[in-house]
């Protein structure tokens, strides 16, 4: 009997013991469970990332940052711009807006920075913008003010040194498409060296090739009312930048109140250094999510 009873005791402490072990691995599971629930409610969907490029570009120019952005589970569109002018490139964006349901984070290279500044007004689902060596304008501001602003653009010298123009169907007069001279010319330093400085010169050469052009009436349109005086902004500074001198764009930013990241690169960092640019996109895309 006093065996039995001992044997019955064991069991008991065993079984309590089960029953401990059993709640307290049940619990702090259920209760990750429920945090995780939490935290997804509460960062609610990813962002869909709009790239707009800019002049003497097209939206292949993309392809290292899409690449990394897909990987890290974003959609990514880059519709093409087409550099008609400013408020008719703002309002084709503005419609491909439209279409997109949930959060956007708004991306602007170069002239792209105009399209996107115009185009976001007033769209409560833009919850970002980011700039990557681009113009950051206030209202009434145009590319060639804002080139000129300050010393060091290559591209503000007597057009015919730089430009070749091209008359257009339909095109108002005295405006013509205006696309990069590939060779140097006097104090241009040529396609090379002033939009593509950084590249390597096998892919430079591509771009030159297959490069869209600009009309040259964009270039002194007034922007609008700016989307950031409203919206947060990001902006990647290219140090070496010869299009958009780096201290014009960090002048832009600081007005805008953009969070900036600084990157030894030219004016096309979004293909020579596709990390930053991602990086700083990721910032964005994340501040969007919690927004």
């Amino acid at each position: 009997m006093r065996f039995r009873g001992r044997r019955l005791r064991k069991s008991r402490v065993l079984a309590a013991a089960c029953a401990l072990a059993v709640a307290g691995v049940v619990m702090p599971a259920t209760q990750v469970v429920a945090q995780a629930t939490t935290t997804a409610k509460d960062r609610g969907p990813k962002p869909t990332i709009v790239l707009v490029h800019g002049a003497w570009a097209d939206a292949s120019s993309w392809n290292p940052v899409i690449s990394r952005l897909q990987h890290d589970g974003y959609t990514v569109v880059a519709p093409p711009n087409p550099l008609r002018g400013v408020d008719y490139d703002a309002q084709s964006l503005k419609n491909y807006l439209a279409s997109i349901q949930g959060p956007v984070v708004l991306v602007g290279h170069s002239y792209g920075g105009m399209v996107i500044t115009n185009a976001a007004a007033s769209n409560p689902n833009v919850k970002a913008l980011v700039y990557d060596d681009a113009y950051i304008p206030a209202q009434g501001e145009t590319v060639f003010q804002i080139n000129a602003a300050r010393p060091g653009s290559c591209v503000t010298a007597d057009p015919s040194t730089f430009l070749n123009l091209v008359q257009y169907p339909g095109s108002p007069e005295g405006d013509f498409d205006a696309y990069l001279k590939v060779a140097p010319n006097g104090a241009y330093e040529g396609f090379a060296d002033c939009f593509a400085n950084g590249v390597p010169s096998a892919q430079a050469q591509l771009l030159a090739a297959g490069q869209r052009p600009f009309a040259v009436s964009a270039g002194s349109e007034p922007s609008g009312t700016p989307a950031w005086k409203t919206i947060p902004s990001w902006a990647v500074v290219g140090t070496a930048d010869h299009v958009i001198p780096s201290a014009e764009q960090l002048a832009m930013a600081n007005r805008a109140g953009a969070h900036i990241t600084k990157v030894n690169a030219g004016h096309l960092s979004l293909i020579t250094r596709p990390g930053v640019v991602t990086d700083v996109i990721l910032d964005a895309a994340r501040a969007a999510v919690r927004s």
